[in-house]
């Protein structure tokens, strides 16, 4: 078959797949070739256990793969071919060296450019996928043009903004999609290249279009903004506690006012994933940069509190039983940062899992999807951990639950059957506010919320 462009995705992750994955199945005229240097990774997308988990992915991977969308190590092959490449390799926060713990770490973005420079023979579009500070595409620029080998490339901007566990609808049906180029003939051109592709789908006003600086700032100012309402409502929890206020009762009253909005108003134990933490401290390193510490600090406050509140849970739990959790059974319920998916990274349960650790208490850890990623975020720990993929199993015997996941499994279990399982007391701490509290309480469970007044037979 003839395809009318060849497009290229250089990195196989949370965004690089599923996007691939989406233009595939928009776009049967396009060729689109995925690739990573990890072979295991393009082996299980190759498979029928893909990678990842996301509703609704395994129906358009299938449906598209082998078709148009193809996944291979080849990464030189798929330079050369290809018309229109997409970077969305890591960008980790960096651990060393200058900017340590707040800013990007580019060095695989770096090598990937190189790569480009070197394996290209003839012009290529080249759009940034990658969360990356802003300005990043000047550097872009400037090695793609270091050599003077006769070949063009244009560099845009094109952020994702996918909420995992949602990213297949997300991709489907976008708030908008965002895409900056710069300003001259040759880069508006390339521009009007990418719409073409997202229009087979998006329609057109939702498709905004801005210079490059705009779009990579955008991106990390949604994150920031996000992550600064699931901070703020996490620190009045605190307050509502101290006050004998239900969190749950102040998010509806202030979410129904038409300014403010309901969304990411839901106290919790705190928020995770790989963009939210990365993303404000990398604006934090970048207001710095700009000597703009006032404005660093108000940013970095979001993340302080953040960590806060993930301390404050298991203080809570530690306090509420009797000040000691040592040879106590606490059993996790959810190991993922976040309902439907199976990704852990930033997880508060991770934070949660080592305090509880280092308080000598027992961990049973249970989760639909994420049971492999928790061994090995957990792997360094020396302690007692059992990982169950059974709730009923998980808390047979244990001291207490912590619901760290709002998966919806959770709010549907039998707590009867689980109470008469557990060592008595027996407690429940709901770092999700997603069980029916009244009801447990009734069958005995001692219930801890976030924000809420706790029940307890004492």
């Amino acid at each position: 078959m003839k395809f009318k462009k060849k497009i290229l995705c250089i990195g196989a992750g949370y965004v690089g797949g599923p996007t691939m994955a989406m233009i595939a199945y928009k776009c049967p005229e396009y060729k689109v070739n995925v690739v990573d240097i990890n072979p295991e990774r393009i082996s299980e997308w190759n498979s029928g256990k893909l990678p990842i988990y996301e509703p609704g992915l395994d129906e358009i991977v299938k449906a598209a793969r082998g078709r148009n969308l193809f996944f291979n190590t080849d990464i030189e092959k798929g330079i050369k071919e290809a018309d229109i490449i997409f970077v969305s390799v890591n960008t980790p926060t960096k651990k060393y060296g200058a900017g340590a713990g707040m800013a990007a770490d580019l060095q695989y973005w770096e090598k990937t450019a190189r790569q480009i420079l070197e394996c290209s023979e003839s012009p290529k579009i080249i759009v940034e996928k990658s969360t990356l500070p802003v300005k990043t595409a000047l550097a872009m620029e400037r090695i793609l043009t270091s050599t003077d080998n006769g070949i063009h490339f244009e560099v845009l901007s094109n952020p994702e903004f996918l909420a995992e566990g949602t990213a297949v609808k997300d991709l489907e049906n976008p708030d908008r999609v965002l895409i900056g180029s710069s300003q001259t003939e040759e880069g508006l051109k390339a521009r009007d290249e990418l719409i073409e592709i997202y229009e087979n789908w998006v329609p057109k006003e939702r498709i905004i279009t801005t210079n490059v600086w705009s779009s990579e700032l955008s991106k990390l100012v949604a994150n920031a903004f996000l992550a600064q309402r699931i901070s703020s409502i996490n620190a009045i929890s605190e307050l509502c506690e101290k006050t004998d206020a239900d969190i749950t009762e102040v998010s509806k009253a202030v979410g129904l006012d038409s300014r403010i909005g309901s969304k990411f108003l839901n106290a919790s134990v705190g928020f995770g994933g790989s963009c939210f933490q990365k993303d404000i401290l990398n604006l934090v390193y970048l207001c710095r940069h700009y000597g703009l510490d006032q404005v660093a600090d108000y940013w970095e406050g979001v993340v302080k509190i953040n960590d806060y509140q993930k301390d404050r849970f298991v203080l809570n739990m530690l306090k509420a039983m009797f000040n000691t959790l040592a040879g106590k059974k606490v059993c996790l319920f959810g190991f993922a940062f976040k309902a439907n998916t199976g990704d852990t990274r930033e997880s508060p349960a991770i934070t949660v899992s080592r305090k509880l650790i280092e308080e000598k208490a027992e961990l049973r850890i249970t989760d639909p999807e994420a049971l492999n990623n928790a061994r090995n975020d957990l792997k360094d720990i020396k302690g007692k951990i059992s990982f169950i993929e059974d709730p009923y199993e998980a808390a047979s015997g244990s001291h207490a639950i912590a619901i760290m996941t709002e998966w919806d499994l959770y709010s549907e279990l039998d707590y009867e059957k689980i109470f008469q399982s557990m060592n008595k007391p027996a407690f429940i701490f709901d770092g999700r506010n997603i069980a029916d509290h009244n009801k447990l309480f009734e069958i005995g469970f001692n219930v801890y919320g976030v924000g809420r007044p706790p029940l307890t037979h004492f």
